[in-house]
């Protein structure tokens, strides 16, 4: 097969062009059944191909035909053994990955500025997550990857580790040595597992920090839809036999995955992996190049401050995605989210995320000069609004401590529990997640004792605006956590 071909996306196009007369769902029957104005908004192309696993269609859960065909030339453009569509998102793909190699009481080891889909997997599986400590930039106020060092540390203290997890790149997009991190576990016969959710472009550029396959990890869950060109929720999930059986993944993504595929974004799937592998370099080439050029322009705007490759000098920090414009906002005076509100009220800009001190805008291969003038217009009028209020500001608050894990996060989350106010948890185990999200960094996780550190730090995201989510009470005022047993008197 080639890379031009499409064959699920044309499988869909044959079937619909024979007309069937359908007695399956969905009950739509080709538009007809939809509410008419969302018909006439989304079109009856989209409709006419929103069918189920029939015979002709090929099935997910067991692909013989299209998506099977589909897939291997995923895995040839990824430059894996064998891909694997999800349509239950990157969080989806993660999950497989993890439950596809830990169960009960197996220890892993993953960074603390984790998503949370992989604390979600952990506790599923009943493993034990052995946290390293991401490298912290004290100038930005975030965390980075982890280094090879501490990696190949934590395999000495924890010989038995059944995989190593790396998030690469990172939200921001920095990325570590992968490739020596892949080598230092896979000397101990212990599979690499990456968290490659902002990473589906680099594969396709030079330019670009190494992807997971061409690293040798063993399993990558890369999001398409965020990056490279598919329908939102649309994901695969790259593996490399040997380290890891392709058949129990296949088990276990069938097990998470819905009996009703949806077959529009498997065959964005398809459609999009046809655009990186033979458009994707010239097409990312000039992403990078516009951004690159919004980097420079950002810089000239007084108070603001626009990351580049000078932040590169640790393991940790060892290659960057110019393509994700980080903009540290702190030295006009306001947070991250306060700029995020500027810029939609203002500008009609929405960004990728803030936190409080910076804000992310990414630029894909969807934009064009036109954005990019309107991004830097609208910072520059920011920058005059607040000059008044301008000052160097030093980042207070960087990520807390890792709290002590007491039980396991399964036993945690399946525990007694009860509800008490948060000035009288510390000491006490956490039942539930916190986080802040995006990007979705445990504050807390099931099983951690809690801290006045992290309960500060709880406080300033919400004072600063910022979504700190997970817990049952949204006002953050109560706390679900272990019950204990109180001697009998």
């Amino acid at each position: 097969m080639s890379q031009l071909e499409t064959p699920l996306f044309d499988a869909l196009l044959k079937h619909r062009n024979r007309h069937p007369i359908q007695f399956h769902i969905p009950g739509h029957k080709k538009g007809q059944g939809v509410d008419p104005a969302f018909r006439e908004f989304v079109g009856d192309n989209v409709l006419s191909i929103d069918l189920i696993n029939i015979a002709p269609l090929d099935d997910l859960h067991s692909p013989k035909g299209a998506i099977k065909q589909a897939q291997e030339l995923a895995a040839q453009a990824f430059g894996a053994d064998y891909t694997f569509f999800s349509v239950q998102g990157t969080s989806g793909a993660i999950m497989t990955m993890i439950l596809s190699i830990v169960g009960p009481n197996d220890k892993i080891l993953v960074p603390r500025n984790v998503h949370k889909s992989i604390m979600s997997a952990i506790v599923f599986a009943g493993a034990i997550p052995i946290f390293i400590h991401p490298e912290v930039d004290t100038e930005l106020g975030i965390s980075h990857g982890i280094s090879a060092e501490a990696v190949e540390k934590a395999l000495v203290e924890y010989p038995d580790a059944k995989a190593v997890l790396v998030i690469n790149p990172t939200y921001f997009g920095v990325a570590a040595d992968l490739k020596r991190i892949v080598d230092i576990a896979h000397s101990r016969d212990i599979p690499v597992l990456v968290d490659e959710a902002h990473g589906v472009h680099i594969h396709f550029h030079k330019a670009l920090p190494v992807s997971a396959m061409a690293a040798g990890a063993d399993m990558a869950a890369t999001s398409v839809h965020k990056l490279g060109g598919s329908m939102t929720q649309s994901s695969v999930l790259n593996v490399r036999e040997g380290l890891v059986s392709p058949k129990r993944v296949q088990s276990t993504l069938s097990m998470l995955t819905t009996t009703s595929t949806s077959y529009p974004i498997l065959a964005s799937l398809d459609t999009a992996r046809r655009q990186l592998a033979i458009h994707g370099y010239d097409l990312i080439d000039q992403a990078i190049r516009l951004a690159q050029d919004a980097r420079k322009r950002i810089n000239k705007i007084p108070h603001l401050y626009c990351v580049g490759k000078e932040i590169l000098n640790t393991s940790a920090t060892y290659d960057m995605d110019p393509t994700k414009l980080l903009i540290s906002v702190k030295n006009l005076g306001i947070t991250g989210h306060q700029a995020e509100e500027w810029l939609r009220e203002n500008a009609n800009i929405e960004i990728e995320l803030s936190d409080l001190y910076n804000i992310l805008a990414l630029v894909t291969i969807g934009d064009t000069r036109k954005e990019l003038n309107l991004l830097i217009n609208a910072l520059q009028r920011m920058s005059e609004a607040f000059e008044s209020e301008a000052a160097i500001i030093e980042p207070a608050v960087l990520l807390p401590d890792i709290p002590r894990l007491a039980m396991t996060p399964r036993d945690a989350f399946y525990a007694t529990t009860e509800i008490i106010s948060i000035e009288d948890a510390v000491g006490r185990i956490s039942a539930e997640f916190i986080m802040v999200y995006p990007p979705g960094i445990p504050i807390f996780i099931p099983g951690e004792i809690i801290t006045q550190e992290n309960i500060n730090y709880i406080d300033m995201n919400v004072k600063a605006g910022l979504p700190v989510q997970g817990p049952e009470d949204d006002t953050l005022k109560k706390l679900r956590v272990i019950k204990e047993q109180q001697a009998i008197r």
